[in-house]
């Protein structure tokens, strides 16, 4: 089975995919680790990535191509990550988390180790930057969640309630 799980910065994609992936022993492709790693790399912070991501398609094509094809390749996988539910059309079950601004920017303030306004800052020139790009490159709109068989808040559920949610919809589409 193929599960896709998406959504906004500071939504809890990566959390929620690390701890499903360990409870249902399946491989996590994670397409924002791709990201935070080609940043690192080039020892740029996110929002500088981003920017220079903007100019350069070759970055945001390369982890989409990546992870359509290692998630295409393989029956039993997780694949975390903004556009995975989009680019994989076979999954079984396509997973979208949502949170308020002020939570997720509260989370990403608190993993950043950085200020709140920071991180709201951040947070919505990413979430500009990449639908800027999504658009231009795939013609995707964002607040499209038509595609997604499942839409959880994490801002009123512990992630282990949303692994428990997950894991029931995936006993269900079996």
């Amino acid at each position: 089975m193929r599960i896709t799980i998406s959504g906004l910065p500071g939504s809890g994609t990566t959390t929620v995919a690390r701890l499903l992936s360990a409870e249902l022993s399946m491989e996590l492709i994670s397409a924002g680790e791709m990201f935070r790693q080609l940043a690192a790399d080039r020892q740029l912070h996110l929002a500088q990535f981003s920017k220079l991501a903007e100019e350069e398609d070759n970055f945001d094509r390369w982890i989409d191509d990546k992870q359509r094809e290692e998630g295409m390749k393989r029956d039993n996988v997780i694949i975390e990550g903004r556009l995975s539910g989009l680019l994989l059309p076979n999954a079984e079950l396509k997973v979208w988390l949502k949170a308020p601004e002020p939570v997720r920017a509260m989370r990403i303030a608190a993993r950043e180790h950085i200020t709140y306004e920071a991180a709201l800052t951040a947070m919505r020139e990413r979430e500009r930057s990449e639908r800027t790009r999504y658009m231009r490159y795939y013609g995707l709109d964002m607040d499209d969640l038509t595609g997604y068989d499942l839409i959880i808040d994490s801002s009123r559920w512990g992630e282990r309630d949303i692994v428990a949610m997950i894991r029931l919809a995936k006993e269900r589409v079996r």
